[in-house]
């Protein structure tokens, strides 16, 4: 469920203009468009084996589990470019951010100049966490690289990659997933079979449909 705030509220409509002004750049391969999100994920096991599928019966699930632990799960995708790609940590914490944004830029995207970062306002979303992960003269190369735009507190719906993430869910995550491993295995199965067939996104939400549509976010100005 969504939360927009319910009226006037300059914060909220500054990163919004902002997000949505970014997702309509024309498409340059030296600053790339990304977006993430990440997700927390319950590991679940069996305590009895299923039974499997047989004609006229689907297969059989007994509603007792067993908590295996969590698992955390970084989201990347390059919308204008069909292109995604699913982190699974053990943790969420800033170094564990720092060290996927350095992957993000040192291997998926060495080559660009800089890359446009939207992501939401979690505390762990900040240059800073790269110099609790890295030396300062890594920490600075990384951050000189990296452009952060951030969505809205109660914006998440401006994040493209949350739309994957849930994409994700339905398709990949829609059971009880054991272990790590396994989870591993599924989410690099799912992305790239979606990468291989080129589901890239169409952004159409404007900043002129915001200023109508929201019109009610938007401080009124007195003459």
């Amino acid at each position: 469920m969504y939360v927009i705030p319910p009226e006037q509220n300059a914060e909220y409509v500054a990163h919004l203009e902002d997000v949505l002004e970014v997702y309509h750049l024309p498409n340059d391969r030296n600053f790339p468009v990304i977006c993430m999100d990440e997700q927390p994920i319950q590991l679940v096991k069996e305590t009895r084996v299923p039974l499997p599928a047989k004609p006229g019966h689907p297969a059989a699930f007994d509603y007792e589990y067993e908590r295996n632990g969590t698992a955390n799960i970084f989201l990347f995708t390059e919308p204008l470019a069909g292109w995604r790609k699913a982190v699974v940590t053990e943790h969420r914490t800033s170094v564990d951010w720092a060290v996927e944004i350095q992957r993000l830029l040192t291997e998926d995207y060495a080559d660009c100049e800089k890359v446009r970062l939207v992501c939401d306002q979690l505390n762990t979303h900040k240059i800073a966490s790269l110099y609790q992960a890295f030396p300062p003269a890594v920490a600075r190369s990384l951050a000189e690289r990296l452009e952060i735009h951030f969505t809205p507190k109660h914006g998440s719906w401006l994040n493209i990659a949350e739309n994957e993430l849930s994409a994700m869910t339905r398709q990949c995550l829609d059971r009880r997933i054991p272990d790590r491993q396994t989870l591993e295995r599924e989410t690099q199965a799912w992305y790239t079979e979606r990468n291989q067939l080129q589901k890239a996104v169409d952004w159409q939400f404007t900043t002129a449909d915001a200023r109508i549509r929201l019109k009610r976010l938007y401080p009124q100005i007195e003459n």
